[in-house]
Formats: structure tokens, sequence, C-alpha cells
């Protein structure tokens, strides 16, 4: 449903957001290496994240990449989702034909739409913190 690339953001602003709770930046390498993730794209995806307002890149030598405690609650999942792999993620026909549509559906286009509308509805409503949250309060997992 999502790309690699956007599987790899929100992993690495979970990431994120957890060191930023406990008031320390991470570098590309530890995040890298907590998602499992080559180095140059991890630092695409970070690059799209913060140019979009989701983390903060700090530079020098006591430098990284943090979210600001205040914002972890405002920041939800459909802003990482749309920072990486934009809207396609809500709109795309589920086989995967171009022109699929209200009009021309596929066979499991009225199927599909529901689903895509539960799926944004999740990312419009979970936040940064909440998912933190769970693995912090070891609700749920980072690594495999």
């Amino acid at each position: 449903m999502f790309s690699k690339a956007c599987q790899y953001g929100i992993k690495a602003a979970i990431f994120i957001a957890i060191k930023s709770q406990e008031n320390l930046r991470v570098n590309l390498s530890d995040i890298s290496k907590e998602i499992d993730s080559p180095n140059a794209f991890t630092a695409k995806v970070l690059q799209k994240l913060s140019k979009n307002g989701i983390i903060d890149s700090v530079k020098g030598a006591a430098g990284g990449f943090e979210i600001k405690s205040d914002q972890l609650d405002k920041i939800m999942m459909s802003q990482i989702v749309d920072s990486i792999d934009g809207n396609p993620v809500y709109t795309n026909c589920g086989l995967g034909f171009g022109n699929c549509s209200e009009t021309r559906p596929c066979s499991v286009h009225f199927k599909y739409k529901s689903i895509r509308e539960d799926l944004k509805e999740m990312l419009e409503t979970t936040s940064l913190l909440e998912l933190s949250n769970n693995i912090n309060n070891k609700l749920a997992f980072m690594r495999r």
C-alpha cells in the first residue's frame, strides 16, 4: 500500500520521535541502522520529511534529527504519507489500472474505495505521539 520510501519515512519519524522524547537528536547512521535502510536512501527520505516540516535537521557537531516535543501530537501519519507518497495512496486503483473511476470501475473499485477511505481516516487521526508512545509502552515494536 505504501512505497518502500514511505515505510522507511514512517519508521524513521517514529524513531526520531522516541529519541526526541528523551531529548536526544539522532544521526543518519543510527536512523538507517534502526529502520534497516541504506544510508543514502534514508538521507533522501529524511530530506523530504525535513522539507515538509515533519522533522528538524540540526547541523554541526551536536546536530542530528529531532522533532520538537510540543509537535509530536500535532504531526499526523497523513502528513508523513503525503510528504513521501503524495495523494495517489488515496486515489489509485486497487488493481493498478490507470483508467479506473466511478463511471468506469475495475472489479474491486467500490470495495477498495471504502478501504482507502478508512485508511485516510486512520492516517489523519493517528499522531506521531500515539505511535511513539505505543513503542515506549511496549504495546508495539520497532524492529523485527
